[in-house]
Formats: C-alpha cells, sequence, structure tokens
C-alpha cells in the first residue's frame, strides 16, 4: 500500500500544464475530429505566405473545396481573409460568402476559429455551412412575391423595389413614373367574364412592351393600372413622347371572342428630382395624376401645388368629421321675399362652419369635400334635424304659426346615397312641424343622375306635404321633361342669370324665358342674386314671384333672421 506521504510526493512530481499549453493533435486525430462535423471544415495552416491544410473533412471535400490548399477555392478567394484573421486578435469571424458564376452560383456561410491564447500558432478552423439551396428557394419565392402572375410584369411590390434600386443609388440622372390607368375595363369583365378580362391585359402587357424603349421598365400595378419608369434623355418631353406611343398602340382594336374592342386609358407622370426621398412617392404623385387626367381627358402631369390643395381638402374632411360629431357646425337663414309686397315668405337654411384655426367657412368651400368622402349625408341629416329645431322654436316664441318656411337643401350625392323621406319625417315629427312648412331644394344634376329614383323619392316627399323646388335652374342639364313630369313646385333663377343682368340683354331674355316656362308649367318662380331696389322691381315686373340676396338680408344668425322677420313682417 503507497502511503499518503509517498502520494503527495508523487503529484508533486508532475509539472502543472495549462491548457493552452496542451500539446495539439496530429493530423490523424485532427482528422479523425473533423469528419465528426456534418459541414465542410479545414484546419488552416499558415507558413510565411504559404497556406497547408492540416486536415479536411469527407463534406469538404465533396463540396469540391479541395484537398490540397494551393488548388482550393477557399485558400484562392478567401486567403487575404483568413491572414487577416490570424494575424488579428479576434478568435471568432463569420460572414457569408458566395461564389460560382451566376447560373451555378453557391452560397456559404463561413466561419473561421481558433483557440484562444495560441497567436504564435498561426492555425484556425474553418467550417461552411452550405446555404445555397435555402438561398435559391428564398430568391425563388421573392421573385414570385415581386411577379405579377398574370403578365409575368414586376407587380406593385417589384416596381417600388426596382424603382427603389434605380434611383436610391443614382443609377438614372433623369427619370419619371408613368401610371397608366384603363378606362372602363370593369365592362368588359362584367360583360364577357373574367377570362376575357384576364386575355386583354395579357395583350394589353404586350402592346405597352413593344410602345416603350428596351431600358424602360413596365409592371403592373395591380387591376388595370400599370407603370412605367422611364429613363429621360432630353426632360419632360420624353415622357409626353412615351404617353403618345402608348395612346397610340392602343388605338387598333383588341380581338376577344367575337368582339372588337377598343381600349382608351389615362396616363399620369410623375418627374423624378432630388427633392424626393422617398421613391415610392413617385408612385403616389402619378396615380394622383391618373386621377386628374380621367376627368381633363389629356396625359396629366403632377404639379405639386394641385397635390397641396388635394392634401389640404383631406385634413379639412378629417376636421369637418370631428366637427359633425361634436355638433360644431351652425345654420345661417337668409330670407326669401315677396316680391310684391316684400313680406318674407321664407328662410334658406345654410351651413356654417368655423374651423379649429377659428376661420368661417361657407358651404361652397366644404360641401364639395363633404360630397367627395361621404360626410354630406350625416351633414345633410344634421341641418334637417336643425332647421326643423329652429322652426319650431319660432313658432313657440310667436305662440303658433309663424308664417314663413324653411327651405333646406338637398345634395345629389345625399339623394343618392340617404333614405331622404323617412329622414325627413323623422326629423318633422321630432319638432312637431308640418311638411307644409319645410321646402326641399334639388338641384338639376341631382335629378339626371338617376331620374326613376328620384321621382319616387320626391313622390314620398310630396306625401309629406313639403314643397319642392329645383335649385340654380339653368345651369345645370335642364330637361323639359323633367320639369313636366316631376313634381316641381318652384324654380330658383341662378344668380348667373340674375346679377348685371339690367345691363346685359341676353340674361334678360333668359330670365323671360324661364318665367314664361314656368309660368306656363304652373311653378313659382324665386330669383337669387338682387342686391339692388331697380333689379327686385324689374324681376317682379316679369312675374317673377319672390326674390332672394343681399338687398334684403346677408344670411343671419337664429336670433337675428327671427328678429328681421317679426321687424318686417309686422
Amino acid at each position: 500500500m503507497v502511503s499518503r506521504k509517498a502520494r503527495l510526493a508523487t503529484s508533486r512530481s508532475v509539472p502543472d500544464t495549462p491548457a493552452a499549453e496542451a500539446p495539439p493533435f496530429g493530423p490523424q486525430a485532427s482528422s479523425i475530429v473533423l469528419d465528426l462535423l456534418p459541414v465542410p471544415a479545414a484546419l488552416v495552416d499558415l507558413n510565411g505566405d504559404r497556406f497547408a491544410f492540416e486536415a479536411v473533412n469527407r463534406p469538404f471535400r465533396m463540396a469540391g473545396l479541395g484537398t490540397v490548399a494551393a488548388e482550393s477555392p477557399v485558400i484562392r478567394l478567401l486567403g487575404s481573409r483568413i491572414r487577416g484573421f490570424l494575424e488579428s486578435d479576434e478568435t471568432h469571424l463569420e460572414f457569408a460568402w458566395q461564389f460560382g458564376d451566376e447560373v451555378d452560383c453557391r452560397y456559404f456561410r463561413v466561419m473561421f476559429a481558433r483557440r484562444a491564447g495560441r497567436r504564435s500558432a498561426l492555425r484556425c478552423l474553418v467550417t461552411l455551412v452550405d446555404q445555397t439551396a435555402e438561398l435559391r428557394t428564398e430568391h425563388s419565392l421573392r421573385r414570385e412575391m415581386m411577379t405579377d402572375s398574370l403578365t409575368g410584369l414586376p407587380n406593385r411590390a417589384g416596381f417600388s423595389d426596382m424603382l427603389e434600386n434605380a434611383v436610391g443609388a443614382d443609377a438614372i440622372e433623369g427619370y419619371a413614373v408613368l401610371a397608366v390607368n384603363l378606362d372602363r375595363f370593369s365592362r368588359v369583365n362584367a360583360c364577357m367574364g373574367a377570362l376575357a378580362g384576364d386575355e386583354l391585359l395579357i395583350s394589353l402587357a404586350r402592346r405597352l412592351k413593344g410602345a416603350l424603349r428596351g431600358r424602360d421598365v413596365l409592371a403592373r400595378m395591380g387591376g388595370d393600372e400599370f407603370g412605367i419608369l422611364l429613363t429621360l434623355d432630353d426632360g419632360p418631353g420624353d415622357a409626353l413622347h412615351v404617353a403618345k406611343r402608348i395612346h397610340a398602340a392602343l388605338a387598333n382594336p383588341f380581338r376577344l371572342s367575337d368582339f372588337e374592342i377598343r381600349v382608351e386609358c389615362s396616363i399620369g407622370v410623375a418627374l423624378g428630382s432630388h427633392d424626393i426621398e422617398d421613391p415610392e412617392d413617385l408612385i403616389r404623385h402619378a396615380q394622383f395624376a391618373v386621377k386628374r387626367s380621367k376627368k381633363s381627358g389629356r396625359t396629366e402631369i403632377y404639379q405639386a401645388r394641385t397635390f397641396d390643395i388635394a392634401r389640404e381638402q383631406f385634413g379639412m374632411e378629417t376636421e369637418l368629421r370631428r366637427a359633425i360629431d361634436s355638433g360644431k357646425l351652425t345654420l345661417s337663414f337668409q330670407p326669401i321675399c315677396d316680391l310684391a309686397s316684400g313680406r318674407i315668405v321664407s328662410f334658406e337654411a345654410l351651413a356654417r362652419w368655423t374651423n379649429e384655426q377659428g376661420v368661417r367657412l361657407s358651404p361652397s368651400e366644404f360641401i364639395p369635400v363633404a360630397e367627395e368622402s361621404g360626410l354630406i349625408v350625416p351633414l345633410g341629416r344634421w341641418a334637417m334635424e336643425e332647421a326643423a329645431r329652429t322652426l319650431a322654436e319660432w313658432d313657440a316664441t310667436a305662440g303658433g304659426d309663424c308664417g314663413v318656411k324653411v327651405a333646406v337643401n338637398l345634395s345629389a350625392i345625399q339623394l343618392q346615397r340617404d333614405q331622404i323621406a323617412p329622414m325627413v319625417k323623422a326629423a318633422l315629427d321630432t319638432h312637431g312641424v308640418s311638411g307644409t312648412r319645410l321646402t326641399l331644394e334639388l338641384t338639376e344634376s341631382a335629378i339626371v343622375t338617376d331620374p326613376d329614383r328620384i321621382a319616387q323619392t320626391m313622390k314620398a316627399l310630396k306625401d309629406l306635404g313639403t314643397t319642392l323646388a329645383m335649385d340654380d335652374f339653368g345651369t345645370g342639364y335642364s330637361n323639359l321633361a323633367y320639369l313636366q313630369r316631376l313634381p316641381i313646385d318652384l324654380l330658383k333663377i341662378d344668380r348667373s342669370f340674375v346679377s348685371g343682368m339690367l345691363a346685359d340683354r341676353d340674361k334678360v331674355a333668359i330670365v323671360r324665358a324661364i318665367l314664361s316656362l314656368a309660368h306656363a308649367l304652373g311653378m313659382e318662380t324665386t330669383a337669387e342674386g338682387i342686391e339692388t331696389n331697380e333689379l327686385g322691381q324689374t324681376l317682379a315686373a316679369l312675374g317673377c314671384n319672390y326674390g332672394q340676396g343681399f338687398l334684403y338680408a346677408r344670411p343671419l344668425e337664429a336670433g337675428d333672421a327671427y328678429a328681421l322677420l317679426q321687424e318686417r313682417n309686422a
């Protein structure tokens, strides 16, 4: 038995060897260890200026990365990086690497590693993870995501990506984006089916491609809209020239089944500049110009001021919605007088709005925004309710019928989207006001949009006892058949015919004709825009029944309007 003292002596006889100083594996041992790794790996030595493989594993050889350092693409292509790593203080370095031509390119994740504290030994482990299959799948999926499956063109995302790469890298000096939108394409889908619509889009894409130059980029943005990235050599004129070629390319009809279909388009142009930070803005600008093109019928170039106005209207829409929800609008009332007696017979209710900046806006400023955004429906409902409530208050103050009607305007959009008769009846019933006390003013354009439906609505309103007036007569799409067929009680002569009438024979003739027509159809008339006694007397002499204008009063708040009524009709 060995004594404890002897064991201690034996233990002290073996010198301590730090782990960092342990003898390295030999080549055979290194090869065995590397063969345990499932990825290509090699132990690389640097002796002076020459590299050598101490060991490589089977996956390294199978990957075609060589067995001799001088012949290996790893050393040939990455030798300088390996040298820099070995001469640095780093113990790990990882990066992506690809080699090979474009068709047969291979992708690896490469890692260099070595033991800490062995700076004197210029040796490291090189491992490579083959990511070729994954990246090819990723590239394939990305290509599918960026490509329109129907036409094979770049889609909206692909076009935006290409635009950002081309413009962001300053690869293009002068450039423009064109948005091309087909007119009436929805009718093809509706009448001939989606397959015919797809066939038309494919044929159209071919023609558009043929109208462009080789370096121009065509994309399908979605639906029936295409986008084009143009390189401009001679300024904006290039974009307009290409637009003309596109229109010319679409001049010949397309053959679909047994039909020949002529396709027209609207084109919007957005010119590139160094001020544009986000290339995506160019696409939005071109699409904004397309909307203007649809209205004007010609190619439109984006103008910043026009876009700013649209942004202001969008901001007004947001603010108007809050004002309607919080009850921040008011009604003003302008008197309508009997031209023979001078008595007030009615008040026209006019919406007024003081915005959050304290600016008082008239209906001509915010009503178009309300109509475009759909806010005209809640706004119209509010106006009807407020008019009925005010009339009921006047009656209560007078101790009975105060002797006047209230006229409320109905928008064409409101007539299309709302149930007008039930809405009017609810307002009248809520405040206990008779329908005979209410005049509803419609424009000619409202009647033309859907005459059959409007006729039913007007009949329902007449059943409530209301008076129906056609507002701004003569400025729209006048149709005598509508006047004869629809239950219209009153024509309002637009101020454009009345103002300056005494100095214009043509205006006198128009007003005289309108008054004769109204008399023949049994309708009463109101002239707008009367500002002088002479004008009011002349209209009365011509047979006009009522007058409205600054001669009698500007629009007044409810309390002031009632005071004027008491004074004038006392």
